[in-house]
């Protein structure tokens, strides 16, 4: 296994043993690793390689379920994610899915702030105003619905939808930013629009990011890491990966022999 753990000086994300298991039958096994801040990280690999699983676990979604078990350390600015408030971390690290989901019954406005409503945070509704227009400026949508704010977010498209939810996970204004193939759903003209967005936020943000698309992974991000079979095969400079790979199982993989 290549691994570029003393590369990375000061990371944001210390990823120790990080083993992640359904039913006692491991998706991860042991993953090592450091994430660089304010970079864009791309993880890549064939289909049910465990790399929704890894992201998952850096915000403890599989806490929500019983049959799950995680074990290994992940340290975020070197305190244990595991030592912390679940609803803490979940503002500290944001998560954005596959699919856009922005709350169907509620508008553009709401949608934005909703974590604040969902866990009881009283916020003046000038705070709000300022919160919501941030966090659409950030990912360049407050042009386009400054003036229907109060309509239901299903009335965007596809695109807008993807951004909205990107909003509504920086509306805590977090350190780290989760996505788990954000342009899969979209198609070119919204991917592109997502993927410069991305490039900008990373001057504010860490992004970690799922995709299966290693063309993706090839213009946008900073740093790769393949993922095969649950476990951390290669990781490095995304440039060195897609040019000089080191695993041959890596090599197989970026030329399409397999995934």
């Amino acid at each position: 296994m290549t691994n570029t753990i003393a590369d990375i000086k000061n990371p944001i994300l210390s990823i120790r043993d990080l083993s992640v298991a359904y039913d006692k039958n491991y998706a991860v096994k042991n993953v090592t690793l450091d994430i660089k801040k304010h970079a864009v990280t791309a993880i890549m690999g064939p289909s049910g390689c465990g790399k929704s699983t890894m992201l998952r676990a850096l915000n403890r979604m599989h806490e929500l379920y019983e049959n799950i078990t995680t074990e290994g350390q992940v340290l975020l600015n070197d305190v244990n994610i595991f030592d912390m408030p679940a609803i803490k971390l979940r503002r500290q690290m944001g998560m954005v899915f596959q699919r856009p989901n922005p709350f169907p019954t509620m508008s553009i406005y709401d949608n934005v702030i909703a974590g604040y409503n969902l866990n009881g945070i009283r916020v003046k509704k000038s705070q709000k105003d300022e919160i919501v227009e941030r966090s659409l400026q950030d990912v360049a949508l407050w042009g386009e619905v400054k003036d229907s704010l109060l309509k239901k977010g299903s009335f965007l498209s596809g695109g807008q939808q993807q951004r909205l939810c990107i909003a509504r996970a920086l509306a805590f204004n977090p350190e780290v930013i989760l996505l788990d193939e954000p342009t899969s759903a979209l198609d070119p003209v919204a991917t592109a629009k997502i993927e410069d967005l991305l490039v900008k936020l990373k001057e504010n943000y860490t992004i970690v990011m799922v995709t299966h698309n290693m063309g993706q992974a090839a213009r946008i991000s900073d740093y790769s890491l393949f993922l095969y079979m649950g476990e951390l095969v290669e990781y490095g400079k995304t440039k060195n990966m897609f040019t000089n790979p080191k695993d041959p199982r890596t090599e197989q993989y970026l030329t399409g022999k397999f995934g």
